[in-house]
Parts: structure tokens; sequence; C-alpha cells
């Protein structure tokens, strides 16, 4: 039965299907963070629907919201008409929200997909500021429709403003760090208050607080409450797309909780339906400037979703499961940590909370490794001084003491690594980071073997080289440990094979489908 099935979804579904070329698994039946395949097999489910299911697989409180509202005979599809059931979920939701936002927030329900609460936010900001252009950064991804795309950058002829998003290990100034993030902080504000720059007000600026698909990576805090200030000093209307952040995936009930923001626009998906369609967007009264009818949709409706979501907002908040993502996440990441001092193909691992990257690099392919940053013909070590000019902890030249090639600690937390030859550093030179080159098809290996060891887990990355987990919420302490060994037997073997044969070709990719 799991061939045939598998032969025929090959002949008869679309070219664009993702998850099941990667992962040839026929699910038969699944609970909490495992799935059995028909073939027989038991599988670490670490994809939780690209991060849609919070409580994992067939949660017994998501069944029995379901099974409540079937057989209380109530309508399965109300367009938006007011029911017991909306009312409660409605009720919850506004429970979870930011400070500031619950006591004047409006909800729109939109279509079933993350990508259709994205453009109803883009619609709203639109009608709201009577502008029409969009600020978005590198990196993001929003969705497979025209405006989602265009915030993704996949849609060049929509007017969209890109700007830069900080990160550390391939940040676009080359340096990381907090320095990093000042730098693209200037950027955007010199772009929204140069009169020449090209970039007109926008309607407003859309923002993931952790880039998923991107990568994993978290903004930092201090750069969020800078946009967040930027937007608000010129009535910049700030969208936080929390569509695979939210409901306690990062340690924090939603992602905007780690800075204590409040954004103006609030899009959710994924989670919020307890396992089932559901996308809406939370916004400040003083934006509800709609017609009736500006925004609809046939499937605004959905009553299982409601209440599985109801069920499930309630039991995250209720469990703590966020406080419980964010200390399990810091112990994963910490021995992730681990496992990249073992392997130089592990180029960075970060995350935040349950929501965790692995980047797989070449390091035999040029570039520097993790953790330090480099002059022409320098190395240099962060954490401990700066060169004039400089930012503080970006970075001192390392002694004559290291020899070429010897293994450097890293005192920013991330592995050590592979050191150049060392020499010193023009005073007043700002240190640059050049990272290993990314390795898509090391990290395609990894998720085979992980599949082999049965670990389902997801790619991503801007060229689709950073291993994802994204483990449900109620993953135990056992089972994290089971992930983690898996992972890493797998990344031995995926290493081993890379350096029997040699350094490859590793060629560019986009980032892997996030599903909406």
């Amino acid at each position: 039965m799991h061939e045939g099935i598998l032969r025929r979804q090959s002949a008869r579904e679309s070219s664009a299907r993702t998850y099941a070329r990667a992962l040839p698994v026929v699910p038969v039946r699944a609970r909490g963070l495992t799935v059995e395949g028909a073939d027989g097999r038991r599988y670490l489910d670490c994809l939780s629907g690209a991060g849609a299911l919070a409580l994992g697989h067939n949660h017994p409180v998501v069944l029995e919201a379901i099974r409540a509202v079937l057989d209380s005979g109530a309508p399965l599809s109300v367009l938006d008409l007011a029911t017991p059931v909306k009312d409660a979920f409605v009720t919850e939701l506004f429970r979870t929200l930011p400070p500031g936002l619950a006591d004047r927030a409006r909800v729109q329900f939109c279509g079933p997909a993350g990508t259709d609460a994205v453009e109803a936010a883009l619609t709203l900001a639109r009608a709201a500021t009577g502008r029409t252009g969009m600020l978005a950064f590198t990196g993001a991804y929003h969705g497979m429709t025209t405006g989602a795309l265009a915030v993704s950058g996949g849609a060049p002829d929509v007017q969209v403003a890109r700007l830069p998003y900080p990160q550390d290990y391939r940040c676009p100034f080359g340096v990381g760090g907090p320095r990093g993030a000042e730098l693209a902080a200037r950027w955007t504000e010199s772009l929204l208050d140069d009169p020449k720059s090209g970039v007109p007000l926008p309607a407003g600026m859309i923002v993931e607080p952790v880039q998923g698909e991107g990568g994993v990576i978290p903004a930092p805090d201090d750069w969020l409450r800078r946009m967040r200030q930027l937007t608000a000093d010129r009535s910049i209307p700030l969208i936080a797309d929390e569509i695979q952040t939210g409901v306690g995936r990062t340690g924090s009930f939603w992602a905007v909780g780690h800075s204590g923001i409040t954004p103006d626009v609030m899009v959710l998906s994924k989670a919020i339906g307890g396992s089932l369609p559901l996308a809406v967007i939370v916004y400040r009264d003083d934006l509800d400037v709609w017609q009736p009818g500006a925004h609809a949709g046939t499937f605004r409706g959905n009553q299982l979703a409601m209440a599985a979501g109801t069920a499930t907002l309630a039991y995250v908040r209720e469990n703590g499961l966020a406080d419980r993502a964010a200390a399990l996440g810091a112990r994963m990441l910490s021995r992730l940590q681990d496992l990249a001092r073992d392997f130089p193909c592990v180029g960075d691992v970060r995350g935040r909370g349950l929501m965790i990257g692995l980047e797989l690099v070449d390091p035999g392919a040029g570039g520097t490794a993790p953790g330090s940053e480099t002059v022409p013909g320098c190395a240099i070590a962060p954490g401990s001084g700066s060169a004039p000019g400089s930012a503080p902890g970006s970075g001192t030249v390392l002694g004559s003491a290291s020899a070429p090639g010897e293994r450097v600690a890293a005192p920013t937390g991330r592995a050590p690594t592979h050191a150049p030859h060392p020499v010193a550093a023009p005073a007043g030179l700002e240190p640059t980071r050049t990272p290993h080159p990314a390795a898509p098809r090391l990290a395609a290996a990894v998720q085979r073997e992980c599949l082999q060891r049965g670990l389902i887990v997801e790619l991503g990355g801007r060229h689709a080289a950073v291993v994802r987990l994204l483990p449900p919420l109620t993953i135990t302490d056992e089972q994290a440990t089971a992930v983690l060994d898996r992972l890493a037997d797998a990344v031995a073997a995926a290493a081993r094979r890379h350096e029997s044969h040699g350094p490859h070709h590793q060629g560019r990719h986009g980032p892997a489908e996030r599903a909406g």
C-alpha cells in the first residue's frame, strides 16, 4: 500500500508539491510527536505541519473540542455570522494578546490560509493610510499569493521597498551582533527620512519576529523595538507576521513579547486553528476603516477550526507551554552547539524556543568559520575587545600563538572554528565576517539520514541549507533527547559521506515552502 500510494501521488499530483518529495512518508496514524506510516515505521515529527501543530497530532483536548461541535448539531460553516463557538474563540484569543492591543483590538476572519491573512493585513494598511507602498525585509516569507509574494521578494512588479534584516551569521553588513543590527536600523531610518531615497512614505511595514523559512533568524529585541519606534513616529502601521511564531512557539505566547512591543496589526494562522485551517488578523480599532464586504471570503466561518483553536490557545496558556518551550529550547540549543563544535559543516546553530535551525556549510570552500571576523589577511575573535572605530565586542586580532588551522574558542556562544592565518588588523578598519558557503546538498543529505532514523525535519534558509526543528510544544524531555540523538547521528553520517566524496558544487536554492 505504501509504495502504491506514493506512485499514484507522483503520477497524479502537481509538480508544485514540496514536502512529499523529500519526505516519502504515508501517515496513517499519529499522536503527539509520533507519526506511524503505512509501511509500519514510526517517526518523530519535528515538522509539525510546518508549525501548525502546537500540541502535536490529535491532542485529546483538540479532539474533544471537535467532537463537541460535531455532536451538538451546530453548523460547520457560517460565513461571518456570530456563533457561540466563534465568540468563545475570540474571547480566548483576546485574552492572550499583547498589552495595549487587546483593549482596543478588532479581529477580521480571513480565508483559511496564512497568506490570506497577509493579504488582508496589506489591504487594511493601504485603506487606513491612503498609501500604497510597503516595507518588507530580505529573507522574508509571508505566503504564496500576489501581495504576500511581493513582500516575500517574489513579485517585483508590486511596490515594495526591501530592507536589511539583521542577523549574526550572514550579516548583510559583514559585522553581525549589535553593530550589524544598528546599521540595519540606520539604513531603514535613512530610507524613510531621505527625500531623495526614492521610497515614498509607505502604507505599512511587515516583519517576522523570527524569520522561519528565511533560516530561523530571530530579530534582535533592540532592533525590533527600534522598528516599532521608527514606524510609530512616522504613522506607519507595523504588521507582525506571527503565523509560524505564535502560540508559544518561541518561548513567549507571541514572539513580539520578547521585545515588549505592541504592533498595530498581527497576522495569525497555523497553530491558532488547533491543526485545522484558520487565519485572522487582529488590529487597532482606529485602523478599522473597511466598508462592509471590503474583505470577504466564503470559508471564514470554520466552526471546527475555531473550537480546536480555542482549546489549543487555552491549553497553551493554562499549562505554561510558552515558558516550557523557552526552557527546553535553550537546552536543545546548548546541545546542538556542542554538535557544532564536533562538526565544522554545522556553520551555525540558532533559534528561539522550539523554533531551531542548524545551517549546513562547506568548510572547505572558502570563507571563515562562525564566530570569527576578518579583515583582509586577518583573523579576529569576537568578544575580547574591539579595534578603534568598531562596535564594542565586535572583535580583536587573534594572537600569534594561534597556528593555521587551530581550533579557536568562540566567546559568542557559537561553535569553535578553524581560524585562518592571523596577522595584525589595520587600526580603525571595521572587522567583517565571511561565512562558509551554504551547503544545500549536505542539508538535504542530513534530512534523508534523519528520515532513515525515524526523524522528520524541514529544510529552509536562503539556500535551503538550514535544517529546521519545529517540534510540538508538548514534546517531553525524553523525546527531545531522542530527537537530538537521531539528528546528531544523521549529521555525523552525512558529514562522513560528504567528506569521503570530496567537496561538491552545492548550487543555490530558494527557501522551502511554508504552508500557510
